[in-house]
């Protein structure tokens, strides 16, 4: 005799992420390449609008500060992949239940972090270490993109969310 558990039920589908969701979790991919890329650049040496002193006594480049920097730039594009997990047809988590609130959690962190991005953007000590204001400029252009990224994570979640409400219910 065959007993159905929660265990052995097979799982029901969920419909297919919307173009709208897919394409949003593609462009949070995309947003995180430009600052990724201008870090990297800063631990290779090229000049990004720090003086060599700077580089030396606050990033400690060249020194430990590139491991930083260039690990700091790989687990930011690997986060900015996370939502592509979430519009996937492939990839089905087995616990929607558990997923659902941790990418609604993180939507709400990126919106803190990101509000606090500005708050440190704007501050004279962050803008003290630039050594011109085109310097300023390409570093801005470079995080720019970073701030659109809780708006798309939101509605990448709430895609999700809405697609996966039938596996939510106790």
């Amino acid at each position: 005799m065959y007993v159905m558990t929660t265990a052995t039920a097979p799982r029901p589908a969920s419909a297919r992420a919307p173009v709208r969701a897919r394409r949003a979790a593609h462009a949070i991919a995309w947003c995180a390449v430009p600052s990724g890329l201008w870090r990297i650049a800063m631990a290779s040496g090229v000049h990004v609008g720090y003086s060599d002193q700077v580089l030396r006594d606050v990033f400690d480049i060249p020194g430990w500060g590139i491991a930083y920097v260039v690990g700091l730039s790989v687990l930011t594009e690997l986060a900015a992949l996370f939502p592509l997990l979430l519009v996937s047809d492939r990839w089905r988590p087995l616990r929607p239940r558990v997923l659902t609130p941790l990418a609604w959690t993180a939507s709400g962190a990126l919106v803190l972090v990101a509000l606090w991005q500005l708050v440190v953007a704007f501050t004279v000590e962050s803008q003290t270490y630039m050594s011109s204001g085109t310097a300023q400029t390409v570093w801005a252009s470079a995080f720019a993109p970073l701030f659109a990224i809780p708006a798309l994570m939101t509605a990448v979640t709430w895609s999700y969310a809405k697609r996966h409400q039938g596996a939510l219910r106790p």
